[in-house]
């Protein structure tokens, strides 16, 4: 599932980046997802405790709260747990992005950029 993640993420960036459209906003609220792809970027977040990492806990913990309506989180999320990436509440991401960045989780997870 992990896998299927980070490869769909890649083919998600690579059409924004291939159109130069990476001021669209779901290309912005996909950026968080680097911290699940790349966990030594995420250390690196963490230890900073950055604004990038905060916003991907608050997801993460979104997704944890959500996971009646998205099912495959639970094991995505136990995938990322394994891999020391946990849900922290912090705050400071607004519940529209949350719910955005949440239906384009589900999205990777169903396959819908893989390729």
């Amino acid at each position: 599932m992990y896998r299927i993640f980070c490869e769909s993420y890649y083919n998600y960036i690579k059409n924004f980046e291939d159109k130069g459209a990476k001021d669209e906003y779901r290309y912005k609220i996909a950026k968080v997802f680097e911290l699940i792809v790349d966990p030594q970027k995420f250390y690196k977040e963490k230890s900073k405790n950055s604004e990038t990492y905060q916003n991907l806990c608050d997801l993460l913990c979104y997704m944890k709260e959500n996971i009646h309506r998205y099912p495959k989180f639970k094991a995505f999320l136990w995938t990322l747990e394994s891999r020391q990436i946990e849900p922290v509440y912090c705050g400071k991401t607004p519940q529209n992005v949350l719910e955005d960045q949440a239906k384009l989780a589900n999205m990777f997870l169903n396959l819908m950029y893989w390729e």
